[in-house]
């Protein structure tokens, strides 16, 4: 069964298309040295809750996005070879006070896939 990496962040309006260029860029670095997929999606209907909630989990103001994003894996181990190696590669150098986004309010994870449905019914 599949692993997955899942990852939310905040990200500032006014740097969407920064972030989306930096996106694109590792979404290419990760399926390069062997990653599955890469999904990054911005969120167009994360309510702000009284208790909890995505805009919550990441400290998201009004002039930001929420971004869901994960990338997925052949298994654990995989994922731990594969993530070595993108955070070696060069193309993922780069200065963490000018990121598009604050990465002290990045949500992180690792987790064991148990069911994945696909079209057609079953599991694969």
């Amino acid at each position: 069964m599949a692993y997955v990496d899942g990852f939310v962040l905040a990200v500032p309006k006014a740097r969407l298309d920064e972030y989306k260029d930096m996106a694109r860029r590792a979404g290419t670095v990760w399926l390069d040295h062997g990653a599955l997929s890469y999904v990054e999606a911005i969120g167009d209907d994360v309510p702000y809750g009284e208790l909890t909630s995505f805009p919550r989990a990441v400290q998201a103001r009004d002039d930001e996005v929420v971004v869901f994003a994960w990338v997925t894996y052949q298994s654990r181990n995989e994922r731990d070879r594969i993530l070595k190696l993108v955070m070696d590669d060069e193309r993922m150098q780069g200065d963490r006070d000018t990121m598009p986004f604050d990465g002290k309010r990045l949500i992180f994870g690792g987790f064991e896939a148990f069911i994945q449905v696909q079209p057609g019914g079953g599991e694969p």
